[in-house]
């Protein structure tokens, strides 16, 4: 798929939007993020933007914020991130490359609402029960968190078979943008097509609505659902990588 340097800007801004971090900070552009727990988004700088003359010195603040809060210092990049030669400073200042992931996009097409997926403005128990169930136990209680920060207009998709939710994802949506989140399946219900059905779901929404491009992001080593997206029309956009020091 081909999009538009300043879409995938777009996609990038409204996955940073669509995860608000408890406490954040404008440093020359960067997005400064922290909220505790193990989310590595919520808990790193997000460098889509960057509008100083010395990155050198706002790595300095960046690096002195999570100091103070005794945090691990994390940089979240992209093929955009701003300025160019970003990844070579952080090597130079002895940060390592961590977790990759990949910006995935599709053309929302026509599709059928399946009946087995519930709709909803608010994450009920059940969906809970399924997304906080399927992480690792350090990032349950800030993600559980994070849920009711989500900004508007958001949609929580559930799909329930015989009177149980086994498939779980969110929508954020920014004008003709939409990407998902909390993709996340029961583990005694997986290979029952409840991810592809919630997928539909959200595809129908997307297109009753306007949307015209969907996005998500996925682990670059997810063997269940790299292939599994791009069956359903996804092409790799951009990677990201979290950086450590």
């Amino acid at each position: 798929m081909q999009i538009a340097t300043d879409d995938l800007r777009r996609i990038e801004r409204l996955h940073v939007r669509a995860w608000p971090a408890f406490e954040t900070a404008d440093v020359n552009g960067w997005l400064w993020r922290y909220s505790g727990g193990g989310s590595q988004r919520a808990n790193s700088v997000s460098t889509v933007d960057f509008v100083g003359g010395d990155p050198a010195a706002a790595l300095d603040e960046v690096e002195a914020r999570y100091r103070a809060r005794h945090a691990p210092v994390r940089l979240h990049t992209y093929d955009l991130s701003a300025p160019d030669g970003i990844v070579d400073l952080l090597q130079a200042r002895g940060y390592r490359g961590g977790e990759t992931t990949l910006t995935m996009a599709k053309p929302v097409g026509a599709a059928e609402p399946p009946a087995d997926v519930e709709v909803a403005s608010v994450a009920n128990v059940q969906w809970q029960e399924v997304y906080v169930g399927a992480l690792s136990e350090s990032r349950r209680i800030v993600n559980a968190k994070i849920l009711g920060r989500v900004p508007q207009p958001c949609a929580f998709f559930s799909c329930r078979r015989d009177g149980q939710v086994i498939s779980s994802g969110l929508c954020v949506a920014d004008g003709d943008f939409a990407v998902i989140e909390c993709m996340a399946t029961r583990a005694e219900a997986r290979r029952q097509g409840g991810a592809e059905a919630v997928l539909r779901s959200l595809e129908a929404l997307a297109a009753a609505r306007g949307i015209k491009t969907l996005a998500l992001q996925a682990v670059a080593d997810n063997a269940a659902a790299i292939p599994l997206y791009t069956r359903f029309g996804f092409a790799t956009v951009a990677t990201n990588r979290f950086w450590e020091k």
